[in-house]
């Protein structure tokens, strides 16, 4: 079942925190990225230039996916505050230089071009359905 983000999860999202992405590896050990994630309406949203990466890889074989977020706030009983996703992911070819450039005005400023080379590569978008919401400070 889909679950739709809170306003102060999908807050989280924008903010420019960096993505601690997990995938399952064949071998089912977990696989862990730091990567850029935005939204698209209920779904987070990532963009890879290039599909050699074993996360890609990985979400085509099994769609399950976390992804956590370091918060900002603080919980009432003084924990930092952090966000876990869960959910199930598809690929989609093209787009990443767009939503790439999106993302950096997030994690890099107003000003940035990137990614910073001619004629990037039309490269893919992760996409992820919620399944679940957790975390300190999030349910």
């Amino acid at each position: 079942m889909l679950v739709k983000l809170s306003d102060k999860a999908s807050a989280v999202i924008e903010s420019g925190a960096l993505a601690h992405f997990v995938t399952v590896n064949p071998d089912g050990s977990p696989q862990v990225a730091i990567i850029w994630v935005g939204l698209d309406g209920d779904e987070l949203v990532a963009a890879h230039l290039f599909g050699n990466q074993q996360k890609l890889h990985n979400i085509r074989r099994d769609p399950r996916v976390a992804i956590s977020f370091e918060a900002s706030g603080v919980t009432e009983h003084g924990l930092d505050e952090y966000l876990v996703v869960r959910g199930e992911a598809y690929i989609t070819e093209g787009g990443a230089p767009e939503l790439l450039q999106r993302l950096a005005h997030v994690y890099m400023g107003p000003d940035v071009i990137f990614p910073n080379m001619e004629k990037p590569p039309p490269g893919f978008v992760t996409h992820v359905r919620v399944t679940k919401v957790g975390g300190a400070g999030f349910s």
